[in-house]
């Protein structure tokens, strides 16, 4: 653990006590690192000093410190964000003919975030007013334009100081005859839910008010299968002038129609590869069904000792719900 001083020219090696958590959501959340440090006569920082994590030798997690609390034993539990946290800042976007991750350069160069990698995701959106919105919805915005058009998800994140943009199938822990497994012998416990209740949609209905013609246009994709099952699960949304409306609402319910899967496991073993949009494997028996495929990790978090590594996750399979 390296922290620097106010002036950013040094750095300091702190006592930390046992316990940092490096916590990780695939969605509109930065990264997160807490840990507590015993206060020195040395040691000097205050909020925006830069936070760095090395475990093994690898870069972990480089961001910022926003808060601290200190108790009278003189000990700091401090947080820190990488830099996701500054997409927090809301804006006005207008643009045209971008693809999301043109969009994530963008908006970087704006801000004087740090980009590294940022894979072409291929969907060019024909034009966009985003008013006042946060820079998070914004960039997630068009990452579900991207999806609904090209049954492909990006994940962005932080990848130790520099935004990242992946398609999710390159986010595979390990590789073929290699892939990390989590199974009975490596998580301690899991909680396993299947729900229609949320980010299920068994109809979709989606409205555009034509300025041209004065009239309301109205777009419907529906399963009554589903609708007879489950009843009517509808989801609606406005359009935007120049988006094919019968398009996005079958593109919509082949996203949503379906149960959604969710699992969350404790204390599995710690692996440095597993992040938020990581793709792992997964064999368990869940009661109604045995698992053995791969599942998309929501959220994560990691927690160091000192001579240990344990994560727990909340991982999503069946058909993936942005």
């Amino acid at each position: 653990m390296l922290i620097s001083d106010p002036s950013g020219r040094k750095a300091y090696i702190p006592a930390v006590e046992e316990g940092i958590e490096w916590s990780t959501e695939r969605r509109s959340t930065p990264g997160k690192l807490t840990f507590k440090l015993v206060k020195d006569s040395v040691l000097q920082f205050e909020e925006g000093a830069a936070v760095r994590l090395r475990v093994g030798g690898r870069p972990v997690f480089f961001g910022f410190v926003f808060s601290q609390k200190r108790d009278k034993d003189q000990r700091i539990k401090v947080t820190a964000y990488d830099q996701l946290r500054y997409l927090n800042n809301k804006d006005t976007y207008v643009y045209e003919n971008k693809t999301a991750a043109q969009l994530v350069q963008m908006i970087a160069a704006d801000f004087s975030l740090n980009t590294g990698s940022l894979e072409d995701t291929g969907f060019v959106i024909p034009s966009r007013v985003e008013d006042n919105t946060s820079l998070f919805d914004v960039i997630e915005n068009a990452l579900d334009l991207t999806l609904q058009h090209t049954r492909k998800m990006f994940v962005l994140y932080d990848d130790s100081g520099r935004l990242t943009l992946k398609n999710m199938a390159s986010m595979y822990v390990g590789e073929p005859g290699a892939y990390l497994l989590i199974d009975e012998e490596t998580g301690e416990n899991f909680e396993y839910t299947s729900s229609i209740d949320s980010n299920t949609y068994n109809k979709i209905k989606l409205v555009y008010d034509n300025e041209d013609t004065g009239k309301r246009e109205v777009y419907i994709a529906q399963d009554s299968s589903h609708m007879n099952a489950w009843g009517v699960l509808q989801y609606f949304d406005t359009l935007q002038k120049g988006e094919n409306g019968q398009a996005k609402a079958d593109a919509l319910l082949k996203l949503y129609n379906s149960k959604t899967r969710n699992l969350k496991i404790v204390n599995a073993l710690g692996d440095l590869r597993v992040r938020a949009g990581s793709m792992v494997l997964i064999r368990l028996d869940l009661g109604d069904l045995a698992i053995a495929s791969f599942m998309l990790v929501e959220k994560v978090k990691h927690t160091f000792k000192l001579d240990e590594h344990f994560m727990d996750l909340t991982l999503r399979g069946g058909e993936f719900i942005a």
